[in-house]
Parts: structure tokens; sequence; C-alpha cells
């Protein structure tokens, strides 16, 4: 995803937007399927780098921490408090 704005996955709506993903996988199973699939990464996240916190815009169970995000990643839509967005990459240095 060079080139892509990096905000494009900063929520569930806009991640299944950015990948074409729609009503027609709501039938898919799971694991037999030739559209969508899970694969596994060469890369460990050590627990430092992930964040975990309450749902956000759901009114039962609010307090229950079933939110995680990346540190470093800049594809958050709301931040723990006092956690900064992380400088981007792209900037050039004069």
């Amino acid at each position: 995803m060079d080139n892509k704005n990096e905000r494009l996955a900063s929520g569930p709506g806009l991640v299944t937007k950015t990948f074409g993903i729609d009503m027609s996988f709501n039938s898919l199973e799971v694991l037999n399927n030739n559209s969508l699939w899970i694969s596994q990464r060469k890369f460990m996240i050590k627990q430092k780098d992930l964040i975990q916190t309450t749902r956000i815009g759901i009114s039962k169970a609010k307090n229950i921490k079933w939110r995680w995000y990346l540190k470093n990643s800049r594809s958050v839509s709301k931040r723990v408090k006092g956690d900064r967005t992380p400088k981007s990459n792209n900037h050039l240095s004069l």
C-alpha cells in the first residue's frame, strides 16, 4: 500500500473500504474461501508496542478493553490519552 494515505486504515469502515470488503463477504466460510484469509507474518509484536484500550462508540461493556492498536501506527482513529501519534516517516529533513 505504498503511496496510499496512512489514515485509510484508521477504523473498521475505512479498512473494509480500502480492501474492497463488502456485504458479499458475510456468507464466506472462515477457513475455506478464496477471497479473504489471514497470512502469518515473520515479525513478532512486543507487548510494549501493543496498546490495549476500551472500544469506541458503544454503550454496553464500554469499560472492557477489547480494542488494540500498535503504538507506532499512524492509522489509529483514537489513541489512549497521552499517547501521541508518531511522526510521519515521509517528511523531508533539511
